[in-house]
């Protein structure tokens, strides 16, 4: 009768022992890539962080930087700047998005400045001036990109912090502006094309 500590067979116990030694190291492996699956640590790493908006910030993300070719400046009234946010309205605590598209009404391609030094948001309530992504821009970057007949190319998105800003003002908390259902109007300016106003609402 054959034992673990005695293998009685046809051949010498150390074959034996060789076997068990192969298999219990086979077993010893499966073992640990189980755990090493099991208990593999995850990426933590975190999903990127928009680019900082608002009054104090200029982002880069408003620079369309697609190259530009050999294509002629864009004749003036060729491109058109159409302002838009993401609502016409907005709840408490909700911040506007506010995004840009440069269009090229012609029948040729044409290049176009749209970087962020020649680029202005503007906020306005009534006759009053509220906010401007010129008043605490930092490091306005210049972009010229190639439009091809009438195509577009749209900018992505930037928030509205929903406060009123001022040069004087960019390394200050500054309070909400009115809500209530307050009417807004966002312009845009990009190297002197202006879009037209878009109104949106603040509620409470």
């Amino acid at each position: 009768m054959s034992t673990f500590k005695n293998p009685v067979g046809p051949q010498p116990s150390s074959v034996y022992w060789r076997r068990r030694l192969v298999v219990g190291l086979g077993l010893l492996a499966v073992i640990v890539i189980i755990m090493m699956i099991v208990f593999a640590p995850r990426d933590s790493t975190p999903a990127p962080v928009p680019t900082e908006t608002g009054a104090s910030k200029s982002p880069e993300a408003t620079n369309p930087e697609t190259p530009a070719g050999d294509a002629e400046a864009c004749a003036s009234g060729v491109v058109t700047v159409v302002a838009a946010t993401d609502k016409n309205s907005y709840s408490a605590g909700e911040l506007p998005q506010l995004s840009l598209t440069i269009n090229n009404t012609g029948s040729v391609a044409c290049t176009f400045n749209a970087g962020s030094d020649v680029q202005e948001y503007i906020i306005t309530s009534g006759s009053d001036n509220i906010w401007n992504s010129t008043h605490c821009q930092v490091e306005p970057v210049a972009a010229a990109i190639q439009l091809e007949a009438g195509e577009s190319i749209s900018a992505p998105a930037i928030a509205w912090d929903r406060t009123r800003s001022d040069p004087s003002t960019c390394d200050d908390d500054r309070s909400q502006v009115i809500a209530g259902g307050a009417t807004y109007r966002l312009q845009i300016i990009v190297d002197g094309v202006e879009s037209e106003d878009v109104p949106f609402l603040l509620n409470s």
